[in-house]
């Protein structure tokens, strides 16, 4: 019987991050599904799924992520993930979030509450800072994809997320993929 885990992998950039993670998924047979890897901040980050023989590995992948830490200085972590159920394709639809506007605290925590708090589900988030072009001040900006549940009333939704944006002083649009 087949067990998926997620792993998390982080450390200081450099070539070969991404090949020290990978090769102790490989040693162990496993397979990657589904991957996130970026640079954050000076440190190449990793997000893995990946599906292994048995449960049996998880002991043997945890000393593995040890090792990372001692010899590769890379911070690995590794979940276990309970049998995947079938999930509906019915009963949601999905649509984009951009934001953008000053840069100061607060802004992914009011609209990921906002959106929670309609039953609206996050399944993907990419932020950044960047220097307007104009005067080289920070702005936010952030694409977020939701999945809506049917019988949202759109218009009630945008009309609360106009308010989290005047809240905010930030620009929301919401749009159809």
């Amino acid at each position: 019987m087949t067990q998926r885990f997620i792993m998390t992998a982080f450390g200081k950039d450099r070539p070969g991050i991404a090949a020290d993670v990978t090769e102790i998924l490989f040693e162990h047979g496993c397979k990657l599904e589904d991957t996130s890897m970026t640079l954050l901040a000076g440190e190449f980050t990793l997000i893995l799924l990946f599906t292994a023989g048995s449960a049996d590995v998880a002991a043997p992948l945890s000393k593995a992520c040890r090792r990372l830490e001692l010899e590769k200085n890379i911070s690995a972590f590794l979940r276990p993930l309970e049998p995947q159920e079938a999930k509906p394709t019915n009963g949601f639809f999905t649509r984009s979030l951009h934001v953008e506007g000053l840069d100061h605290s607060g802004i992914v925590y009011k609209i990921s509450r906002f959106l929670s708090l309609k039953g609206v589900n996050i399944v993907d988030l990419r932020s950044s800072v960047k220097p307007s072009p104009e005067s080289g001040t920070a702005m936010y900006v952030m694409d977020i994809r939701v999945q809506i549940p049917e019988g949202t009333a759109i218009a009630l939704l945008e009309e609360g997320l106009s308010e989290v944006a005047d809240d905010l002083n930030v620009d929301i649009a919401l749009s159809a993929n």
